[in-house]
């Protein structure tokens, strides 16, 4: 298949080859997100020596003795060396470092370096030796490591004090914009309607894996059914998968959380209740994690009244994917295995419209980048950005916004909509959200529509929004 997207990133990678040098790396993200086929797509456009070594999955009866064995024996495929037994890590990583050329350009990807290090408290130390007196010495390597257990990789390795001032580069993966999604339609994507196409998307996100299943000959209605409906559907099983690989024994709380978080944004008191239980710290470690693996992201945002952060920060689930199975696949789950979704169509489906409207309005919070560029953010001193919140004293005088950008003297106020047609009433609608939204004197008040459908005659022709968005713009930017 065709690389798609990461120019940014391959481009950073690219420009370690010009200290002359070597250079550590860490590639971290969610599970699916393409860390591995990115390092690997950055080595074959380097044209160098590429040395990888994945590591093994936890299992029961997985040792630290296994995880040095498959090491050496995936060196030695890598390097075409002999292959070198060794008992612990100090005595593997010296075989590595006898593996790379003296004077050839090499990449070593050491991939799923958290469960590497899993079984051996010291794996990160004997790294760090094996760096600092062998590998950084050499003026022709780039050593990148990732994993799917980011929390291991910020704690042994970018959190690390022994690790300060050795990363040359820190990255984390994040999902591909609309526009570079699609791209995997190919040239189909010119007769493919966007709403086809924003469907599935608002079910897979931008994640890779995801979007490299997608059958692009059949409707958004076949493909969803065919991934999400069926027994042997690929994102049917998926979200036990991916959680079990990252979390480990601490994965019961982390469903529990993200299942929380699927019934809306939460701050860490509000999880609590939700959840029932009385101490909220290990709840906060738990989102720590799951921000870390990228399920969750964190909006503390600023009060348009002071200017100061919230008291509160705010959690959202941002993984669409994550936030649609819990959402409408596990509590069909049962009929799902029994074949009782194979043939209907989805829109017939309970609250379809409504939970695919909540999935593009998740879609369009994840795109802000592109969504700034388009409304002319890009360049001005922007504070906050973030979903608001404000519980009303009596019924009816609450206020959420979908998104509200802050900047010094002015706020965008940006509503999103998923209709067939988006009538003329959004805009008393969103009226009613600005009386309602406390502000500092002098403050102005920009308005933003992002939407998906076809717009009432008037919503142009009135002049309330300040911008008009569609997504269909989105999704073709930088496409010629």
């Amino acid at each position: 298949m065709k690389f798609i997207g990461r120019k940014d990133y391959l481009e950073k990678l690219a420009a370690l080859w010009m200290k002359n040098r070597a250079s550590l790396a860490v590639v971290s993200g969610r599970r699916r997100i393409g860390k591995s086929t990115l390092v690997e797509e950055f080595a074959r456009r380097s044209g160098c020596d590429f040395i990888e070594i994945v590591g093994l999955p936890p299992e029961k009866t997985m040792t630290n003795q296994r995880q040095i064995d498959n090491f050496c024996e995936r060196l030695a495929k890598a390097a075409r060396k002999p292959e070198v037994k060794a008992d612990c890590w100090s005595k593997a990583f010296d075989a590595l470092d006898e593996a790379i050329h003296s004077r050839r350009k090499t990449i070593v990807f050491l991939d799923e370096i958290s469960w590497m290090g899993r079984y051996d408290g010291a794996f990160a130390g004997f790294l760090k030796t094996a760096w600092d007196t062998q590998l950084s010495l050499r003026d022709n390597l780039i050593l990148v490591v990732a994993g799917s257990v980011s929390a291991w990789i910020h704690a042994n390795i970018q959190r690390s004090k022994a690790y300060v001032g050795r990363i040359s580069l820190d990255i984390t993966l994040p999902e591909l914009s609309v526009s570079e999604c699609r791209a995997f339609w190919g040239r189909k994507a010119e007769r493919t309607a966007t709403r086809e196409m924003l469907d599935v998307l608002s079910v897979t996100g931008g994640v890779p894996k995801y979007l490299s299943e997608i059958n692009t000959s059949l409707s958004a209605d076949e493909n969803i059914r065919r991934l999400c409906f069926d027994p042997d559907g690929y994102l049917f099983k998926d979200f036990n998968r991916i959680f079990d690989d990252v979390f480990d024994e601490s994965v019961a709380a982390k469903k529990r959380i993200v299942t929380a978080l699927a019934d809306g944004p939460a701050s860490v008191a509000e999880l609590a209740e939700r959840l029932g239980v009385t101490s909220s710290g290990h709840i906060s470690s738990d989102v720590a994690d799951l921000i870390e693996a990228g399920f969750v992201a964190g909006g503390r945002g600023k009060n348009p009244d002071t200017g100061r952060d919230v008291r509160e920060v705010r959690y959202r689930l941002k993984d669409n994917y994550t936030r649609f199975y819990l959402k409408y696949i596990l509590p069909r789950s049962e009929a799902i295995k029994g074949g009782l979704f194979r043939y209907v169509s989805l829109e017939r489906l309970p609250n379809w419209d409504s939970i695919m409207g909540l999935q593009f309005e998740n879609l369009v919070l994840n795109n802000f980048q592109a969504l700034a560029r388009r409304i002319g953010l890009v360049g001005k001193c922007v504070e906050s950005v973030a979903p608001y919140f404000r519980r009303g004293r009596a019924s009816g005088d609450g206020v959420q916004i979908d998104m509200l950008v802050q900047l010094p003297k002015s706020v965008y106020l940006i509503e999103v909509k998923r209709m067939n047609r988006i009538p003329v009433s959004v805009e008393q609608e969103v009226q009613r959200k600005i009386d309602r939204l406390p502000l500092k004197k002098g403050m102005s008040v920009k308005t933003v529509l992002v939407y998906d459908g076809e717009l009432a005659p008037e919503l142009e022709e009135d002049g309330f929004f300040d911008h008009l968005v569609d997504m269909d713009e989105l999704m073709r930017e930088g496409v010629e």
